[in-house]
């Protein structure tokens, strides 16, 4: 699904994978939980790139991206956390924040997560019965922070 059409469920309160608001705009659980809690943050209104927000505004998106990734570390017990925004496929702002952890091979551990096989990828795909205690604990951890 687009990042335009989540933030539209978003904010009609329909998408399954939401985390929360936060300032800047909407966090979710990706469609990928192969990294436990693997998260997708989305600004609203949807702008194409970082250099299209405002000072004050990307500051703010920055800062709940940190905050984002405090919350992660707090309940995955991952060892650190990667940042990316790219924009590649989807050509709009959102940022992939994604927890890693020591139990992963050395091989995909080192790199990016997207060098992980499909399969392995396509085997952990967002669940909402398995997956709604993460993403309450998430968004609590969240809150606390704002």
């Amino acid at each position: 699904m687009s990042i335009h059409k989540q933030v539209e469920a978003a904010r009609a309160g329909s998408e399954p994978a939401l985390v929360c608001q936060i300032p800047s705009g909407w966090v979710v659980l990706a469609n990928w939980q192969f990294l436990r809690g693997y998260c997708i943050q989305m600004p609203d209104p949807v702008v194409p790139s970082l250099n299209d927000l405002t000072q004050p505004v990307r500051t703010t998106y920055l800062s709940d991206m940190a905050i984002i990734g405090d919350a992660l570390l707090e309940v995955t017990g991952a060892y650190r956390i990667n940042y990316a925004i790219m924009g590649n496929s989807d050509q709009v702002l959102h940022s992939h924040i994604v927890p890693r952890y020591l139990t992963e091979p050395d091989g995909f551990r080192m790199s990016n997560p997207w060098t992980y096989p499909s399969e392995t990828m396509d085997a952990m795909l967002f669940d909402c019965d398995r997956d709604k205690d993460l993403l309450f604990q998430i968004k609590n951890a969240i809150r606390k922070r704002l």
